[in-house]
């Protein structure tokens, strides 16, 4: 099995796809996405409950993967555990054969959740990049960044010193603006960050204009032009033009130089991401 650390390192673009997990996810509902999407993908990350949902722990959905035989990237967030459930983990995962995940700080238990559990950041996400790099070369560490338009000599500190303890890979937050990604690329190539970094780029086939609102209104930071949520409105099936435009913006990734790939984030429909990956021409 070719792992999705592999992949990124390597000379071809790169894919991934985010696993769709519910309170009422099964082993069976996990593997049937595995099936879904595992011959188009290098990996299939699986998120530690966002916006303090609870769903099935990363930790279990990797092993039900790796174990059908795709490759596993877990996040972890340190929201919700303190160093030693957090180190715990991190064993269980390379007991596991996890070798690639994607840790990052997280954002808050939001007031006034449904659920009335605390806040624990007892590590930085820096940290935590540190604590997966002590246990030695075992994984392939990501973090999250938010792209934006840099000025002439930025010098990327956060990022620098977040690949002094170990980070390899970066995924930026959902971006379909292609002019605010070439600039940032630019100048990310100009920083001579690629000797530090593969970059996957984040998209999703949206399914309608209302979510494309949602996600521009929700999701911190999210580059959804006005444009692409006029085409979903205008559409006759927006589920097929969500897929045509995450393909066409595929293709147009591929060609940015330092690009590694990108990762397809889900709308809950695993049938839709293989859609596009197959409409953008990258994957058999």
């Amino acid at each position: 099995m070719k792992t999705f650390r592999e992949a990124v390192q390597g000379e071809q673009f790169s894919i991934s796809a985010e696993l769709t997990v519910k309170r009422e996810s099964t082993a069976d509902d996990v593997r049937r996405q595995a099936d879904v999407l595992g011959n188009f993908v290098d990996g299939i990350q699986v998120t530690d409950n966002p916006y303090a949902w609870v769903q099935m722990s990363a930790l279990s959905a990797a092993g039900i993967l790796i174990d059908h035989g795709v490759d596993a990237v877990p996040i972890m967030t340190c929201r919700d555990r303190n160093r030693i459930a957090l180190k715990s983990d991190l064993l269980g995962l390379q007991a596991l054969g996890v070798t690639s995940l994607m840790l990052m700080r997280g954002p808050r238990v939001p007031k006034n959740h449904s659920v009335p559990a605390s806040t624990v950041f007892d590590l930085s996400g820096r940290e935590l990049i540190a604590l997966a790099s002590s246990l030695g070369d075992i994984f392939f560490i990501g973090t999250a960044v938010n792209i934006f338009r840099p000025k002439r000599g930025w010098r990327a500190d956060a990022l620098v010193a977040k690949a002094a303890v170990g980070a390899r890979f970066m995924q930026t937050q959902l971006c379909f603006n292609m002019d605010i990604l070439r600039h940032y690329m630019e100048r990310f190539v100009a920083a001579k960050l690629t000797r530090n970094y593969s970059v996957m780029v984040s998209l999703s086939p949206l399914p309608s204009a209302t979510t494309a609102r949602w996600v521009k209104e929700n999701m911190s930071g999210s580059r959804v032009p006005d444009a692409f949520i006029q085409r979903l409105e205008d559409a006759k099936s927006p589920e097929q033009e969500g897929i045509a435009i995450c393909a066409e913006l595929m293709q147009e990734i591929s060609g940015i130089p330092g690009v590694s790939g990108v990762n397809l984030m889900t709308t809950g429909d695993p049938e839709a991401i293989s859609a596009a990956i197959q409409a953008s021409g990258l994957r058999s």
